[in-house]
């Protein structure tokens, strides 16, 4: 066990090494920060004061060893345009980030799950035929069109809901939640929506996949020959075994909707991560979009090592140490 653990930490840190070599020269070769930075009337010993202030008159590699060197110590950059630290103007952003996955990976649940146990169960009738081709169009239909659609409807038609911000907070902690307001979950429920459509689809065929497999096992067979109510044949012996792949893929999704909720917060304006990648993209704010990389990768990393430690520990099947030739 402490082999294993050893080896895919050392794996993780190559990982978290590779993307910062990807992402820090793929970033700092794209546009010059300077020309938004420096007024066009600047002289030009203010524009080199500048680049020198931000390190730019450096060779890339020197840049890189450099950023690496303070990224050991905790300091993922400065931003150019705001002036503070990379990770504390994400850090500031994630709450807002964090609270719109939550409800949406929380809608995705109590939304596709039970849409999937009926499929499951009804898969050769029309409702559940009906469930399972509407379902498709959660993989189809492009995220940002999902999103101007729901403003199209319920903001600018219906007025019900208003178009983007977060409304009102309350500070928990010293943590702003929107989610404890009446105005908060007005300005939340149509991007948690739009960031949980496809993940809703994902969890509902994945149900139904599961109840419509389980409906042919022995045990399942066996209790229905003794009498058991269909009722509780459902709850006990079907939904229990296939909410564990279910709860796994939920988990993952979980990190996911984190890292990929940039579209959905630019649409609503929802002032999360995403949406300051998508600034910091536009404002050439180099150290903010690698910062945002690095800092999502770790989390991934950090998931995926827990999972595998988890299940190494939890299933004698898994392999703990290389195999031996």
């Amino acid at each position: 066990m402490v082999l294993f653990t050893l080896r895919r930490l050392i794996q993780s840190l190559f990982v978290l090494l590779a993307v910062s070599v990807v992402v820090f020269f793929a970033v700092y070769a794209v546009g010059d920060p300077i020309e938004l930075l420096v007024s066009p009337e600047a002289t030009v010993e203010a524009r080199a004061a500048t680049i020198a202030r931000l390190g730019l008159d450096q060779p890339i590699w020197h840049q890189y060893f450099t950023f690496l060197e303070r990224a050991l110590h905790g300091d993922l950059g400065t931003s150019f345009v705001h002036g503070i630290p990379a990770i504390e103007l994400i850090v500031q952003r994630m709450p807002a980030t964090f609270e719109l996955v939550v409800v949406a990976i929380t809608l995705t649940c109590i939304i596709g799950i039970p849409l999937g146990l009926v499929a499951g169960l009804y898969r050769d009738r029309p409702l559940g035929r009906g469930i399972m081709a509407t379902s498709v169009l959660g993989f189809s239909l492009p995220n940002f069109w999902q999103g101007m659609m729901l403003i199209l409807l319920f903001a600018v038609w219906l007025g019900w809901l208003p178009a983007s911000g977060r409304g009102d907070t309350v500070s928990v902690l010293g943590v702003p939640l929107s989610i404890l307001t009446v105005d908060g979950w007005s300005h939340v429920i149509m991007p948690a929506i739009n960031l949980a459509l496809a993940n809703i689809a994902l969890v509902l065929r994945l149900t139904a996949t599961g109840v419509a497999e389980a409906q042919t096992q022995e045990y399942v067979k066996f209790a229905r020959a003794k009498g058991v109510k269909p009722g509780r044949i459902v709850r006990r012996h079907i939904l229990r075994n296939i909410l564990i792949p279910v709860v796994t893929v939920v988990g993952m999704e979980f990190g996911s909707l984190i890292a990929y909720s940039t579209i959905t917060e630019t649409v609503f304006a929802w002032p999360g991560m995403g949406k300051l990648l998508i600034d910091s993209v536009y404002q050439l704010d180099r150290p903010v979009v690698v910062a945002y990389v690095m800092l999502v990768t770790l989390i991934f990393v950090i998931v995926n090592f827990v999972v595998d430690i988890l299940y190494a520990a939890l299933d004698p099947r898994v392999q703990l140490v290389a195999p031996s030739h």
